[in-house]
């Protein structure tokens, strides 16, 4: 059963999660309109890979800049602080992969149907502390650096 979420300004599509894949991985599909952002943050439980299927997706892991054009793949591994970011003026797709199963609990607890539905902050904060997400800083700052 797939399901969509808008978190920070992207559709997160949930592929497969822990009821399908048992535990092992989430994969998620994620569309993110011009200069759309995560927040910095880390994930002390799980890797994430990237996979570009369309643009072109910007990724900073603490002082490090990556360009990831479509075809393209990244791993974080756990531990890591990042921002993904899709800059350009087209929007980027690309599929995510956490290892072990964990950021689509987050996506179906705290995503929202509407784009322009706020989130729930306080939801939001304690989700991510119970799945081991570290937030490092608010949206438009990047890790070991200020802003964009």
């Amino acid at each position: 059963m797939m399901q969509s979420f808008w978190l920070f300004g992207a559709c997160l599509t949930i592929l497969a999660d822990r009821t399908t894949t048992v535990g092992q991985y989430d994969l998620i599909e994620g569309y993110f309109p011009p200069g759309s952002q995560t927040p910095p943050h880390r994930h002390t439980r799980y890797s994430e890979q990237l996979y570009v299927l369309e643009g072109e997706f910007t990724i900073w892991t603490s002082e490090n800049r990556i360009l990831l054009s479509t075809g393209e793949s990244f791993l974080i591994p756990v531990g890591i602080p990042h921002v993904v970011a899709a800059l350009g003026d087209q929007p980027a797709r690309g599929l995510m992969i956490s290892a072990p199963s964990a950021f689509a609990r987050l996506i179906a607890a705290v995503g929202t149907q509407n784009k322009a539905e706020p989130l729930n902050m306080a939801l939001f904060e304690r989700i991510s502390a119970e799945i081991g997400d570290e937030i490092l800083g608010p949206l438009g700052t990047l890790p070991g650096i200020t802003t964009i």
